[in-house]
């Protein structure tokens, strides 16, 4: 490995595996998303390690020219918290999917948050299951008609961006896999943030959910529907800025700004300590549908889980010493089996 910073090229980061998606697929946008941002800093790929679990979205190590672990399922941000934990010099990703992170992987990912460990979280949300061909997901609304539910769904949806302010995530946010440039910020963001970050990315399943953002996506409703989030300015949105955001008794409400005023209107603060706000936000839609907030939801710095935990061991280190693994495996509560 080197130690010196070096400009690269996107194409620096294309591993020499064929990149094996559905034509049309949202992963390859964010794929170039990706390679695209970290070509942009300078710092050494082999800093970079990516670490998934199991469904579409996880063979993305497999397509990086970084380190890569393609994990078990569901347990790529408990593999992902060892690496940061155990060499902090490292710039740890996880790439995980509605599926794996929120079902299966649930408790590894809320914790992985609460404890503020320094990782960047990619959660591709496409609200099914694709990877098995089309059952619904711990995100798919409710009457969703899948192989799995033929009588549509009946299971209430998780509102990922809702999870992860109720786990205390320190950076959380959200995008939409075709728009590059937004996609690129939030990356930036994520990756400048000390501590756990968590950005959900609509990705559109052009097999089995096609046009599931399309009030987001299309060209006649994206304007009406798409609530940009921008730290310090009064949340606006829809043709003209006529719509916007208040807060009302710590609910979030949409009104006209001919109604209540532009003085009424809601300035987005998200390194508020306190997360209400921004779980109100959060609750402003429940799934890509009507208008839904897209952007930094919340970022507010805390001690990290890796910090913490070097200030123990050097603390320790100071009142016993170095410590010896094989003294510590012969110490006391062992026995002989003869």
């Amino acid at each position: 490995m080197s130690d010196t910073a070096t400009r690269y090229e996107r194409s620096d980061f294309q591993s020499d595996q064929e990149v094996r998606w559905c034509p049309g697929c949202g992963d390859y946008t964010i794929l170039a998303s990706v390679q695209t941002f970290l070509s942009t800093l300078d710092i050494d790929r082999d800093k970079h390690v990516f670490v998934s679990g199991i469904g579409c979205s996880s063979r993305f190590p497999y397509y990086m020219a970084t380190y890569g672990i393609h994990s078990v399922h569901g347990r790529a941000p408990a593999i992902a918290s060892g690496l940061a934990s155990a060499n902090p010099d490292l710039k740890v990703w996880v790439i995980t999917g509605d599926g794996d992170a929120l079902s299966i992987g649930g408790n590894h990912l809320i914790h992985s948050m609460r404890r503020n460990l320094n990782l960047n979280i990619l959660l591709f949300n496409n609200q099914i299951y694709g990877l098995t061909k089309g059952q619904y997901s711990p995100t798919s609304e409710v009457g969703k008609r899948t192989k799995s539910s033929p009588m549509g769904s009946i299971d209430y949806p998780f509102n990922p961006i809702s999870l992860a302010l109720g786990a205390e995530a320190t950076f959380v946010a959200r995008t939409i896999d075709m728009d590059r440039p937004h996609t690129a910020r939030m990356l930036q963001a994520a990756f400048e943030h000390r501590g756990s970050s968590l950005i959900e990315i609509y990705q559109n399943c052009n097999v089995f959910n096609d046009k599931a953002f399309i009030q987001l996506t299309g060209r006649e409703e994206r304007d009406e529907n798409r609530i940009m989030l921008e730290e310090g300015e009064p949340i606006l949105f829809g043709p003209d800025n006529a719509m916007g955001v208040v807060m009302d008794g710590g609910v979030a409400r949409i009104v006209a700004v001919a109604d209540v005023g532009l003085e009424a209107i809601y300035v987005h603060d998200p390194s508020n300590p306190n997360p209400a706000a921004a779980f109100a936000l959060s609750r402003l839609s429940h799934g890509p549908l009507g208008p839904t907030p897209i952007g930094v939801f919340r970022s507010v710095e805390r001690e990290t889980y890796g910090e913490a935990m070097q200030q123990q061991l050097i603390a320790s280190q100071a009142t016993q010493g170095p410590g010896d693994i094989d003294s510590l495996l012969r110490s006391t509560g062992t026995w002989t089996v003869e």
